[in-house]
């Protein structure tokens, strides 16, 4: 089995930043892809952005510019580097991984169970 677990969250005011961290633990052979997702009350959850095996990344309008996504392979940890932060940021923030496990045939996708980002002054 894979756990994915999210930290960093918090309270922050408009203009600030944060950091997040996703560390994935278990049976891990090969992560292909680690996606940071947010959702906000009332709407649907979306991809703010993404890392791959090879380094290549992703993000979303919304943010580019602004967060960062990194990772370490060392430790199997992905962050996302929140800067210039907004209140339209506010919203659970949830890891995702794309997951081969030892001795396994595919890959898998993977949730964290969220940490809450709030912006507000």
């Amino acid at each position: 089995q894979v756990q994915l677990v999210e930290s960093g969250g918090g309270l922050v005011q408009p203009g600030g930043s944060l950091r997040l961290s996703c560390a994935a633990s278990g049976n891990i052979f090969n992560i292909q892809t680690t996606s940071w997702y947010r959702q906000a009350p009332g709407l649907q959850r979306e991809l703010v952005a993404e890392i791959k095996s090879e380094d290549s990344t992703y993000y979303s309008d919304s943010v580019k510019g602004r967060f960062s996504i990194s990772r370490d392979n060392a430790k199997n940890t992905v962050y996302l580097q929140m800067n210039s932060l907004k209140p339209e940021d506010t919203a659970v923030y949830y890891c995702n991984a794309n997951v081969l496990e030892s001795g396994g045939h595919y890959y898998a996708d993977y949730w964290g169970r969220g940490t809450q980002v709030t912006v507000s002054s």
